[in-house]
């Protein structure tokens, strides 16, 4: 057993030494996806993969980390903790569930403390097929003159037109138009791309490898950045079929544990989203039954996250800025999806351990 702080990591290179050391102590190999570019500390970045349990089960649980970069800063300290935690392995071996571990889906981002890929790709809005038209966001073509100013922070003129936008509109309304995903702005927000990207491209690849045998599948993608402080917000994560909603709802949704919620019904803390990640399931294993989740663990409020995001996006575009800058920045970044106290990554342990269990319980039957 190790202990729920020394489970997480003040760096990616860090976060992927325990991961690794975690799986061997644990006796599993690893499959290591090397990224293209270089960390930021000049370390090898990938996307590392363990399986726990045997090749070609017919039972089959994912669990993810880093879809979006500096999240995995939280994802990455769960996966390190179930690696460790004895009891949560033998209740999946018992069970007859192999449990798939995918480190870092988006490694750049881990450890460049970016939300998007290299490619400024919000990996979440970027599973879509490519071939014909891509989704429109007017909403946030209105906005987008207001997100990246010329200089930052923004001017008095910037800050009040942002207000008054939110004034007249609402909150919700401002977080929609920006989260929705968008496809017109390459440098811009939730930036989903005009083709797959490299973790696109290499989950997928993932996926034929582990998942074209199951029979039953589930995924629990962890997340960051939304919801009130610490609580695991359990979010429908498949197509919008009334049968496995339900079957989400009886896994996820007892034991004390906050109801599963949807974009589909607006219920969800998230906006409507469009190329999310979970389609690929479909395409690559579709002989499987298919459950899924985004466990997103809350921060602070979401102005703050929205704001801590147009702050990196802009520096990214503006790599002149001075570096005492650049370092605030990064620390607030950093500090809207990664909450560094021992009680925050109590709550996020306990809710995901108990979300483990579920799944497999739901993968059996039980």
């Amino acid at each position: 057993m190790i202990g729920i702080p020394e489970a997480f990591s003040p760096t990616y290179a860090v976060a992927r030494r325990k991961f690794l050391e975690a799986a061997a102590a644990g006796g599993l190999e690893v499959e290591s996806h090397t990224h293209p570019l270089a960390g930021r500390e000049g370390e090898v970045l990938a996307m590392d993969v363990a399986l726990d349990g045997p090749r070609g089960a017919d039972k089959l649980l994912m669990v993810s980390s880093a879809c979006h970069g500096v999240e995995g800063y939280c994802g990455s300290g769960v996966q390190v903790f179930a690696l460790h935690d004895a009891e949560w392995r033998a209740k999946a071996r018992d069970a007859g569930v192999a449990v798939l571990y995918i480190h870092a889906l988006n490694p750049y981002g881990f450890s460049h403390i970016r939300r998007a890929t290299h490619e400024n790709v919000d990996l979440n809005r970027n599973f879509h097929s490519f071939t014909g038209p891509l989704p429109d966001n007017a909403a946030y073509r209105e906005v987008a003159p207001l997100l990246l100013p010329d200089v930052w922070p923004p001017n008095a003129a910037n800050v009040q037109a942002v207000q008054a936008f939110i004034a007249e509109r609402g909150e919700s309304a401002w977080q929609a138009a920006i989260t929705r995903g968008q496809h017109e702005f390459a440098q811009g927000l939730f930036y989903g791309g005009t083709a797959p990207t490299w973790s696109n491209q290499t989950l997928r690849q993932v996926l034929r490898e582990h998942g074209t045998r199951a029979q039953r599948l589930a995924w629990i993608d962890l997340h960051t950045g939304l919801g009130p402080s610490g609580l695991g917000e359990r979010i429908y994560a498949g197509k919008d079929d009334a049968a496995a909603v339900q079957r989400a709802r009886q896994w996820w949704g007892g034991g004390g544990a906050t109801p599963v919620t949807s974009i589909y019904d607006g219920s969800s803390t998230s906006a409507f989203l469009t190329g999310l990640m979970w389609t690929a399931i479909y395409d690559e294993c579709p002989q499987a039954e298919y459950t899924g989740i985004a466990m997103e663990y809350g921060t602070v409020p979401v102005t703050e996250v929205i704001q801590a995001l147009r702050a990196e996006h802009w520096l990214n575009i503006h790599p002149e800025a001075p570096a005492e800058l650049a370092a605030q920045i990064k620390a607030q970044m950093l500090a809207a999806f990664y909450t560094d106290t021992d009680a925050w990554k109590g709550q996020i342990i306990s809710q995901a351990r108990q979300s483990l269990f579920q799944a497999v319980d739901g993968l059996t039957g039980c």
